[in-house]
């Protein structure tokens, strides 16, 4: 286990503690269930979450997913603002806490204070019951809609919520947490339609006069032509016995693809590009695709650059480009 009380083997090590409780084929039928609302399409006001058994299983099935990539959207907010410290974190739509978590293990030692807001019960009960002793964090039972207001916080987070809300309350959302807060992150699925929803909250963020410091270089429009590419990352994610259990499948591990955009209104340093797709490594040479201020584009990278060519075969998906001295 890691320094961090709320690191990810915290998390898998309160996660166990649930769901032994939980008949396996209970949590089975639960997962399907879950499985089929979120390859769904169609967005809903109602909580997805029924009861304990639907949260015990969404928490083993979803959460360390979730977690790593909450964790990984908000790194590379810290790494573009390294003395930035959030003292006030709102988790909206935060269910069971995974951002909330994230946030408290890489602010690990002034980890804000968290508000976690969710219209699930259910959920915000087993939050609660997850993070006793570890997080200092409120639940509070709120519908998020265009009706939701939210109190002034450092760090608003919105974790794999916008799919659960119309598009006229995505764009409330994003609107309200723009208001009330320093920095915004938002995360979705990275899929072309999670894509999607994070170049709008993205463009609404900007527009409220917030600039992006991550993963983007820049604050201007995406290069990417609409409908031919999506910009989206990976995370890495270790499985515990009880996840493969649950979950199924016998790797020791998964990817779980993530799209997102962290804005700031104060000053942030940008990576100078982005690595967007995995690098290929070939015999001599790193092939690397880059977003960068002048767009989408290609480097190559051979023994001839000397240490940079050590650095390219050490770099992966979503890393800055070039490393910054000393990395």
């Amino acid at each position: 286990m890691n320094g961090s009380p709320a690191s990810a083997e915290s998390l898998r090590a309160a996660l166990a503690g649930v769901v032994d409780g939980l008949p396996s084929s209970q949590a089975a039928r639960a997962v399907e269930r879950l499985i089929a609302h979120y390859r769904g399409t169609t967005p809903t006001d109602a909580p997805v979450l029924r009861d304990r058994s639907d949260v015990v299983a969404y928490a083993a099935y979803r959460m360390p997913a979730t977690f790593e990539a909450a964790r990984g959207a908000l790194a590379a907010l810290r790494d573009a603002a390294p003395d930035w410290v959030p003292a006030t974190h709102t988790d909206v739509g935060g269910g069971t806490g995974a951002a909330t978590w994230a946030v408290a293990d890489l602010w690990d030692g002034s980890a804000p204070r968290t508000r976690v807001l969710d219209w699930a019960e259910p959920a915000l009960v087993l939050g609660r019951e997850l993070a006793s002793g570890v997080l200092d964090a409120d639940w509070r039972r709120e519908r998020v809609g265009t009706a939701l207001r939210l109190d002034e916080a450092d760090l608003v987070t919105v974790s794999y919520v916008l799919k659960e809300l119309t598009e006229q309350d995505r764009a409330a959302l994003v609107a309200e947490a723009a208001r009330v807060a320093q920095a915004v992150v938002v995360v979705e699925p990275g899929t072309p339609d999670g894509y999607e929803r994070i170049i709008a909250a993205r463009s609404a963020l900007v527009d409220a006069g917030f600039t992006v410091a991550a993963p983007c270089p820049h604050s201007g429009a995406c290069p990417i032509v609409p409908g031919t590419d999506w910009c989206h990352f990976s995370a890495r994610v270790s499985r515990s016995s009880l996840h493969r259990k649950v979950k199924g499948g016998s790797l020791p591990y998964e990817d779980e693809k993530y799209a997102y955009v962290a804005a700031a209104r104060f000053p942030t340093d940008p990576a100078a590009s982005r690595i967007t797709r995995r690098p290929q490594i070939r015999k001599g040479q790193v092939l690397l695709e880059l977003c960068g201020p002048d767009g989408l584009a290609r480097e190559t990278v051979t023994k001839r650059h000397g240490p940079l060519y050590k650095q390219a075969r050490d770099a992966e998906w979503g890393d800055s480009w070039p490393p910054e001295e000393g990395s």
